[in-house]
């Protein structure tokens, strides 16, 4: 019987996965000449790995076989690696076994590796020094940390492993048995690692069990094998450098597993997180990435010299694995400090999770998905041939043939014609991410500074040699920056960054893409930030967020203001569906869980963390709105429609993460309702409204008041303390029963008695006339319908049209004269024809009429209020919808103001037909009151 047909190690298909069905490609493992010699050498061990896909528990009791057998441990070690890769060639080639399955296997085979070296050397370095202790009599730990495939789990068949050993902390061990030979923790970490090394990765006869490479530890090959927690975290503070923030992404203790399994190596997570994922968003890794990518082909393209073969290298060649790896990993470590749920090590996990993050394409990130399976199962074919860590396609005929059969291709031709594809797809979005723009985002001579190797048409460091190209006023401005401190202490490629975005600015600024206006308001908003260098990488890398925010600030001043308050969310107009979506309140909140939930994985999910998580995402989506708005996307009541919906759903969202944490909740879910007033509750919020919300709750337990009054108190807290991320919304309670003489949380019995005129503590007209725009905004559908029902049996109860005229009249001459209109100007608002005096119309009209008018009860807003009253019959033809008309160019006039930051007093001439529609409304319904 030859080698290649001798019989291989026994299968049980139905093992592979529960989920998969095993499709034979029809070709013969055997091909591979690694599979030949290990049938040869190892046939009679080739039954102690049970059937099936190997996992750990079944390598464990191949490798007490392999003892049992006479093996030493060591030894056993890498006889158990033979017939564990020996088992995937099968599986992989002949069964097409998922890709998961065997990287899985590959990577536990590691850890069991790893978990069995650590116990002999810490059994044989405890007998000559004694065990390395900590003050409070504990052994300190050593972790063992597996860097990129093996922290992943994606190892490949033939991998290294990068490996990374940190302990606990510096001390001293407790000496042999007679108390002598005691070392300090270092020494004896250090000789555990070359311990360790000997067990897994010295070459013997049966070979090694993996290639061990600890250059990615702190100094590189020039660093100590081990190194203490502390000198871990001052390493990443005071030397860390930008690529090993990647490298560090995938991390994770790997051994030993008594010290996953009893939590200590969580203590990792405090020192790594902060170094890999930075608070802002960090565009800065751009160039750093590019850096190292530019080093990865240049040393490809060396080793390709003069051979010509290797330019077939599916890892590092132009649209290999490396491509597919960086492009999603740059993603992670740009957003993944604000965006916990992006934090993840498996590729594929993770550009699924970038996809649902919106930062791109679903179907991009499927076709890099496919592409990455595509190629990963080339290279493990590859290496199967002969057990090599090579990634370069073979050159031989019949091995070309024997991987595109068992890649389930027929030919040659159209295996070749797939990795083709799958590469350039690879390569195209990699260069979109690094090399330069997408198509459509920018172009012209203004694009020059985005250039993958950092240079641009006339790039430099001195702002003086652009000023000539500038227009006057904005030439001024940029002058003043030669001398500027903040511009002096620049790093020299932030400082080139800076003058590359100027000569953008004025090259767009020719070209009349963008006004002088707008580069002004950009300088203005520039300038305190210019120590924040991630901002300027982002302009720098994305152009078209760079052309976005000239035309948003050009547009209006308030803009600006809002974006030198929260910088961070300058990132939301990279997104290309920015303009075409709408806020959606389901997606936002599951965002939002979903972050919270990642936060919790790791144990960040502290209270001010959560403070903050709640402010980015709401000034992120404040500023979507802003952007929609001012590109003439929405309109002044669809604005209004937005701001309303999500400051509903901060309160959800706040309310039940509060109620999670109160000490003395008493049931899962509070029975609270919060009861929405004046803008909120008429669903006409604008950029910077505060909150008039009333608290009720109904609940019998005995303690209801103390507990309900501590959580309205946590929540108005959450709500209205200002972090390093801002504050969420100013709360007004003055409108709750008694106003803020009453209590801060009233039962809903107690709120109904009040609003109802039950008893001697009654509501006054003002306070029905705020019920009108009154809707439950948050609590269960119970709450919601009692509340209604309240709110419905008061402005239903019967009143006499002169005295709620009177007293109507009455309360909008208090608001005059508590507003008073100074100079010759209209008031869109306040003045005879503004907008309170539809308001207060409006609330005349429900009070009076809701009872025999049904259509008047709901509360869709006054637009909508007045055209119904005409169509009642309570207006004169025309007149309501000539009111409406004019509330709505109010609206606009005032939202454009309070934009651009101007008065909301004009011309009168400019508003006379809307005031005149409004005065005459007014004169209709309530001018047969005396003032």
């Amino acid at each position: 019987m030859t080698a290649r047909h001798l019989p291989g190690s026994p299968l049980d298909t139905t093992a592979l996965s529960a989920a998969v069905t095993p499709v034979p490609t029809g070709c013969d493992a055997a091909h591979s000449r690694f599979v030949q010699r290990v049938r040869r050498r190892y046939e009679a061990e080739l039954a102690c790995l049970p059937p099936g896909m190997p996992r750990r528990a079944s390598m464990e009791a191949a490798l007490q076989a392999l003892v049992q057998r006479g093996h030493p441990r060591t030894a056993a070690l890498r006889v158990l690696r033979q017939l564990v890769l020996e088992r995937l060639a099968v599986l992989d080639c002949e069964l097409s076994a998922p890709l998961g399955e065997v990287t899985l296997a590959v990577t536990e085979l590691a850890e069991l590796a790893l978990d069995e070296a650590c116990a002999l050397a810490f059994a044989d370095l405890d007998a000559l020094h004694g065990a390395p202790l900590l003050p409070d009599g504990r052994r300190a730990a050593l972790w063992v940390i597996g860097m990129g495939k093996l922290g992943a789990r994606e190892l490949n068949v033939s991998s290294d492993i990068d490996l990374i050993y940190v302990y606990e902390q510096d001390g001293e061990t407790a000496g042999n048995a007679e108390g002598r030979n005691r070392i300090s923790h270092h020494e004896y970490f250090g000789k555990a690692v070359r311990h360790i090394f000997n067990t897994v990765g010295e070459t013997t006869e049966h070979g090694q069990v993996f290639r061990v490479d600890l250059a990615l530890r702190p100094n590189g090959n020039s660093g100590p094998s081990a190194v203490s927690l502390g000198a871990l975290e001052e390493y990443f503070m005071v030397q860390g450098r930008e690529w090993e923030r990647f490298a560090w992404l995938k991390s994770r203790v790997i051994a030993p597993r008594a010290t996953i399994d009893g939590g200590s190596a969580q203590a990792l997570r405090g020192v790594v997180l902060p170094f890999v994922f930075r608070r802002y968003l960090d565009y800065g890794v751009f160039e750093a990435l590019r850096a190292l990518h530019r080093q990865i082909r240049d040393h490809a393209a060396k080793r390709a010299a003069g051979h010509p073969g290797r330019s077939n290298d599916v890892k590092l060649s132009r649209g290999g694995i490396r491509e597919i790896e960086f492009t999603v990993q740059l993603l992670q470590v740009v957003r993944g400090g604000q965006f916990p749920e992006l934090r993840t090590r498996p590729t594929l996990d993770a550009l699924q999770r970038v996809a649902k993050a919106g930062l791109m394409p679903a179907t991009t990130a499927q076709a890099l998905a496919e592409a990455y399976s595509f190629l990963r199962r080339v290279e493990h074919r590859i290496q199967y041939l002969d057990d090599q860590q090579t990634h370069v396609l073979p050159t031989r005929d019949d091995d070309l043939a024997w991987l595109a059969t068992s890649m389930g291709y027929p030919g040659l031709t159209g295996f070749l014609h797939a990795l083709d594809a799958h590469r350039e797809v690879v390569a195209e979005e990699f260069d979109i991410l690094l090399g330069g723009p997408a198509k459509g985002q920018c172009s012209g001579k203004g694009c020059a500074g985005n250039r993958p190797d950092g240079a641009g048409a006339g790039a430099g460091t001195d702002l003086q040699a652009v000023l000539p190209s500038l227009p006057r006023e904005l030439a001024e401005r940029v002058a003043q920056w030669s001398s500027h401190p903040r511009v002096l202490a620049l790093r020299e490629d932030t400082r080139s960054r800076l003058v590359r975005l100027v000569q953008r600015t004025g090259a767009w600024i020719d070209e009349g893409r963008v006004t002088e206006q707008a580069a002004l308001r950009m300088a203005d908003w520039i300038e305190p930030l210019l120590r924040r260098e991630s901002y300027l990488a982002l302009l720098q890398e994305r152009p078209s967020v760079h052309e976005r925010l000239l035309r948003l600030l050009g547009a209006a001043r308030w803009p600006a203001r809002y974006l030198l308050q929260h910088p961070g969310v300058i990132d939301e107009l990279a997104s290309q569906q920015l303009l075409a979506e709408r806020f959606d309140a389901k997606q936002f909140e599951a965002d939002l869980e979903d972050r919270r939930a990642s936060l919790r994985r790791t144990g960040e999910d502290d209270e001010e963390a959560l403070l903050n998580l709640l402010r980015r995402a709401h000034h992120a989506e404040v500023f979507r709105t802003l952007a929609r708005d001012v590109e003439g996307v929405l309109t002044v009541e669809q604005v209004a429609d937005d701001l309303s919906a999500l400051a509903d759903t901060m309160l959800a969202l706040t309310a039940r993460w509060c109620w999670q944490r109160l000490k003395n909740r008493h049931r899962e879910d509070p029975s609270m309702a919060v009861i929405g007033y004046g803008k909120l509750g008429g669903k006409e919020l604008g950029y910077g409204s505060d909150l008039d919300i009333v608290f009720v709750y109904d609940d019998p337990h005995e303690n209801a008041a103390e507990i309900y009054a501590g959580f309205v108190r946590k929540l108005i807290n959450w709500m209205t303390v200002k972090t390093g991320e801002g504050d969420l919304y100013e709360i007004d309670t003055a409108l709750r029963p008694n106003g803020n003489s009453g209590l801060l949380v009233t039962s809903l019995d107690a709120y109904a008695q009040y609003q109802q005129q039950r008893g001697s503590n009654a509501a006054w007209t003002w306070e029905h006339q705020a019920m009108t725009r009154a809707r439950c905004v948050l609590g269960d559908p119970a709450m919601h319908q009692r509340f209604d029902r309240i709110r419905e049996s008061v402005i239903t109860a019967p009143r006499q049209a002169d005295d709620l005229a009177r007293e109507i009249v009455s309360m909008r001459g208090k608001v005059r004269q508590a507003h008073p209109v100074r100079g010759e100007g209209f008031d869109v608002k306040h003045s005879p024809g503004g907008m309170v005096d539809v308001e207060f119309v409006v609330q005349y009209l429900v009070l009076l009429h809701a009872a025999t008018h049904t259509e008047l009860r709901l509360n869709t807003g006054n637009i909508h209020l007045l055209r119904r009253a005409e169509a009642a019959g309570l207006l004169p033809a025309g007149m309501g919808s000539a009111a409406a008309d004019a509330y709505r160019e109010l609206r606009q006039i005032q939202h454009r103001a309070r934009l651009d930051e101007t008065t909301t007093q004009v011309d009168p001439a400019s508003a006379e037909h809307a005031a005149a529609a409004v005065r005459a409304l007014w004169q209709q319904v309530l001018g047969h009151v005396g003032p």
